[in-house]
């Protein structure tokens, strides 16, 4: 009789270490044993040493006896797993309104500005914007007023790919004077702040800016008892602040 148990242990054992199977669970992990019960949510495997897992069946990768090979095993079906949301929109449009001090070489003053670009704020797995675009700047200072309509091409750039990011940019173009009492010249503007990414298409962001515009302004010079106008190249300057929406 003992001897009948023991042939039917051994067989039975036999057969299950002939039938064990592997989980393959898409971290890299194997758990071998016995695959007591599974379906379209979940799998559940017992080891040789008694103990009970179960998965979720979107966690695993495939189920197979000892027999098979990785080469020859068909892929368990899986939930279909939420894409990662791209954005497929071309174009998008940047409107940065702006305010802050007016500094030339001798005076002091105010300036406010709004610029309008319009680009692509998705290039690869980035969300940077490169485009380019037109502005008005209004320069406050001392007993003068200064206005430009700044021609750029405009770079931004977030610093880490998150939804909250600190964002770099940089501008630079041709700033028309819209006086014939100056002329405009060279514009650069260099900014850095922070950005909230509201969704794939649409962001806010705060930023501190520094704007450089050259121009040549008219000045008077006495020559004896003639006095006449003069233009002479400057430089303005207006640091700020600068809000930044993207849509």
């Amino acid at each position: 009789m003992k001897k009948l148990v023991l042939l039917t242990l051994l067989i039975v054992s036999g057969w299950t270490l002939a039938h064990a199977e592997t989980v393959y669970l898409r971290t890299g992990e194997r758990v071998q044993g016995t695959v007591i019960f599974q379906n379209e949510e979940v799998v559940i495997i017992r080891t040789e040493e008694g103990q009970r897992f179960q998965y979720p069946r979107a966690d695993v990768e495939l189920v197979a006896t000892d027999e098979e090979t990785r080469e020859s095993m068909e892929p368990v079906d899986v939930v279909p797993q939420e894409k990662e949301i791209k954005v497929t929109k071309k174009a998008s449009i940047l409107l940065e309104l702006a305010g802050g001090a007016a500094i030339n070489d001798k005076e002091r003053g105010g300036a406010f500005s709004v610029d309008l670009l319009v680009g692509s704020h998705h290039i690869g797995d980035r969300h940077v914007f490169i485009g380019g675009g037109v502005g008005y700047h209004g320069l406050f200072i001392g007993s003068g007023k200064y206005n430009f309509l700044p021609i750029q091409a405009t770079f931004r750039m977030p610093l880490i790919e998150h939804k909250h990011a600190p964002v770099f940019g940089l501008s630079i173009g041709y700033g028309i004077a819209l006086s014939k009492t100056y002329t405009g010249g060279l514009y650069t503007s260099m900014d850095l702040g922070y950005r909230y990414q509201i969704n794939p298409k649409t962001a806010v962001a705060v930023l501190i800016y520094t704007n450089f515009q050259h121009a040549s302004v008219e000045v008077p010079e006495t020559v004896e008892t003639e006095t006449y106008m003069n233009k002479k190249g400057c430089n303005l300057i207006t640091p700020g602040l600068k809000l930044a929406l993207y849509f």
